[in-house]
């Protein structure tokens, strides 16, 4: 097992290799030519100009001022500088309830650490329990759980304190839970006018013999919501356009490559090979093949915007709504349409820039099936990893693979390699086993028809988490045990398993703790570095690049990343929870963790990341579940723990904990969640009478007017995007009803001729 100068060996690695990227980032960015690479929001925001462009022609490249070097750590204290007011103006709610998660971490974890470490710590190390068994251990597992003998009073040190971390942590959740509710409700009373709040999704429209879906919509709103009904804007399936869009961007990419390729070498022309990669065919000119392509796309284009706006299959059951008042829009969101609860669904519209267009085009009856397909490729997903998790598992446990294999003793016991594989190595390997996991994960989510940014990344969020509670967290204590213990299974009786297991979950801390040092402090640390969008933006700049414009676009100041970020969080509360009472040593490099990466992400949000939409917090709900749900199984598994140790006076005590911590979750859940769901009508009310007020000559058709065009048809042709805008510039009472049946609209219109 890992000694403590394995651990201590680990942990230099780790903070060599954190201190190393701070190093290259404090020098990397103060470059002029990294300028828009590690401050691209304040470009995008038109708030910093291009040091290039001034002074003499070294120092437009290398910064000259020796000073700054020998400053190279203050980006830290500036990075918390900022009050979280100016956060929220400037980067919006949801990055400043994200970091959010991260103090919550040190809100919970220091008091619990203080705690463990003057009561817990003493309780287990003045044993000598593991000393006196044949079971294999490490010094770190003298100071867990498992050096408490066998049905020992002290155990009750335990359980009182399970009760004391479980009152604190709810505590800290529940102030938590009040605070970011109170802030989404002042963050959409204060916010601009933003068309979301004023618009409905309706799907499932009913098919109508005798009207368009255009029509169909309009005659329904204005018959069942007379006086707020503003506009609608129906939804077209333009993913074949959208497609070709994207097709002849690529093109033009390259033609701009090759253009800029002539441009510096006007006696040649560039040529290419039409075959497989360039790799082989005929040899052309490239300029004139790509423009070539590039007319072809365009003509292609053209006559597949015609057949968009033109063909009714291309126009899918479901449309976006405008209503004149915050009001009516929260009325229609929030409240059933027909006395058929399958047709006529209305939702909130996510905002114009949360909108994922492709999956508008899914009919809504196949949503199911779809879901369906997903979870059973996801359970499949989910267990044909623990193969390879397995196989990482026992290298956390040198002396097992000494013992199994025995040839390999004289490499493995050399000098070094010991501490780096086992410090080292377990961590590496399992983050690559889960570093293509999130793309999976969201092509999953996309598959499903989920219809917004944000509902994709909370989606591949949950089971990401899921993931990594099944596969790193059980799959790492089951295999890892099982290979460790493995000799002591076939010599021990059926009735002494149980205990050797028990006994045996402490004792995986030590590759938890190998694990945080690598994933949570080099691997945030490298975050900051930002190495691929540099390689990146260094590459597009000197072949793609021409004017300002295309170096803007060259930017990619990258987002968040709800889906892998919250998830990777989620996996240190559920460790801090599960090992706060067993082994709290591994408390503060938790804490390490959580302050590390507060800092780095709050420098990150403040100067690089352009979040791609704003959802008012609307993860805090999944964000508190999970954090419930890891609390329940760190009460669940010191149950189980401790009935190995002939604790029963003890255990049974432990059973009210998990009914508690369910009640808290249904409490919060029936007191703070509907914030998050539902828009008041006091709110909308207030917010829409102010606005009268304010502004009573507002042009709200004229606001509202392209909000909820498809991006395709304003990138595609600025001159012809009128065509997508017939349904908005129509008076909606002007149309007369065609439907002979009134299915759908019982009552006749007082706007229509019907």
């Amino acid at each position: 097992m890992a000694t403590l100068n394995d651990i201590g060996v680990a942990a230099a690695i780790n903070i060599l290799s954190a201190f190393a990227f701070f190093l290259a980032f404090a020098i990397l960015r103060i470059q002029p030519v990294n300028d828009r690479v590690y401050f691209p929001k304040w470009y995008l925001k038109g708030l910093r100009s291009s040091p290039l462009a001034n002074g003499a022609f070294v120092s437009k490249f290398v910064n000259l001022d020796f000073r700054s070097y020998v400053r190279f750590l203050n980006w830290m204290p500036a990075a918390l500088q900022m009050p979280e007011p100016e956060l929220i103006d400037h980067a919006g709610l949801d990055s400043a309830v994200y970091l959010r998660i991260y103090m919550l971490g040190l809100k919970i974890f220091v008091p619990i650490a203080f705690l463990a470490f003057t009561i817990m710590v003493p309780v287990n190390w003045t044993n000598n329990t593991l000393e006196r068994s044949s079971l294999t251990y490490s010094d770190i597992d003298k100071l867990s759980i498992s050096n408490i003998p066998t049905g020992s009073r002290r155990f009750w040190t335990h359980l009182v304190m399970a009760y004391v971390f479980t009152f604190w942590t709810c505590y800290v959740l529940k102030r938590e839970y009040e605070i970011v509710a109170a802030m989404r409700l002042h963050f959409l009373a204060s916010e601009q006018r933003r068309p979301d709040q004023f618009t409905v999704l309706v799907r499932n429209v009913p098919p109508d013999p005798d009207e368009s879906v255009s029509e169909l919509v309009e005659h329904f709103f204005l018959v069942n919501h007379p006086d707020h009904y503003l506009s609608h804007q129906v939804v077209y399936n333009a993913n074949n356009f959208s497609k070709l869009v994207d097709e002849k961007k690529q093109i033009q990419n390259w033609l701009d490559f090759y253009q800029n390729k002539y441009e510096r070498n006007p006696s040649r022309r560039p040529s290419l090979k039409t075959g497989f990669l360039g790799l082989w065919g005929n040899s052309v000119d490239a300029i004139d093949f790509y423009t070539s392509k590039i007319e072809r796309l365009s003509r292609d284009i053209s006559a597949e915007r015609e057949k968009v706006t033109n063909n009714p299959k291309s126009i899918m059951p479901a449309a976006f709504v405008s209503f004149k008042t915050r009001w009516g829009a929260a009325v229609c969101a929030q409240t059933q349409q027909s006395r058929n609860p399958t047709i006529w669904l209305t939702e909130w519209a996510p905002e114009p820039r949360d909108v994922y267009w492709e999956n508008l085009a899914i009919p809504f009856v196949f949503l199911t099936i779809r879901r369906l397909i997903v979870a059973v490729a996801f359970f499949f997903l989910t267990f044909f990893f623990m193969i390879p998790i397995a196989f990482v598992q026992s290298l956390a446990n040198i002396e097992g693979i000494e013992k199994a294999l025995p040839f390999l003793k004289p490499i493995i016991e050399m000098k070094g390699i010991k501490s780096f594989i086992q410090g080292f190595l377990p961590g590496i390997a399992l983050k690559i086993f889960l570093l293509f996991l999130p793309t999976i994960l969201m092509i999953m989510s996309k598959f499903e028809g989920y219809i917004s940014l944000s509902a994709l990344e909370r989606r591949s969020a949950s089971r990401y988490y899921f993931f990594q509670f099944i596969n790193v967290f059980l799959g790492s204590i089951i295999a890892g045990t099982a290979f460790q213990q493995l000799n002591n299974f076939i010599h021990q009786s059926t009735n002494q398993i149980p205990k050797t297991i028990g006994v045996s979950i402490p004792m995986k801390a030590t590759f938890f703790i190998t694990y945080i040092m690598v994933d949570g402090w080099a691997g945030v640390a490298g975050e900051i570095l930002r190495l691929k969008p540099l390689i990146i933006y260094h590459l597009k700049n000197f072949f793609l690049v021409k004017t300002e414009k295309d170096r803007e676009e060259a930017m990619d100041p990258g987002t968040i990343g709800f889906n892998t970020g919250e998830p990777q969080i989620q996996l240190y509360f559920l460790l801090g929870l599960v090992y706060a009472v067993v082994t709290p040593i591994l408390l503060p490099f938790i804490i390490v963790f959580f302050g590390l990466a507060y800092v780095i992400y709050r420098h990150q949000i403040i100067n690089v990341y352009n979040q791609e939409y704003e959802s008012g917090a609307a993860f805090w709900p999944d964000v508190h579940a999970r954090i419930i749900v890891a609390l329940i199984v760190s009460q669940l598994l010191l149950m189980g723990l401790l009935s190995t140790k002939e604790a029963a006076q003890s255990t049974p005590l432990l059973i009210t904990l998990p009914v508690l911590t369910i009640w808290f979750h249904r409490f919060c859940k029936g007191r703070y969640e509907p914030a998050f769901v539902r828009y008041p009508l006091q709110e909308a009310m207030m917010k829409d009478t102010l606005e009268r007020a304010r502004e009573p000559n507002l042009n709200l058709k004229g606001f509202l007017q392209s909000a909820y065009t498809h991006p395709v048809f304003k990138s595609a042709d600025d001159s012809e995007s009128d065509i997508t805008m017939e349904e908005w510039e129509q008076e909606p009472a002007l149309i007369p009803t065609k439907r002979t049946s009134r299915r759908c609209t019982p009552l006749p219109s007082k706007h229509s001729g019907s």
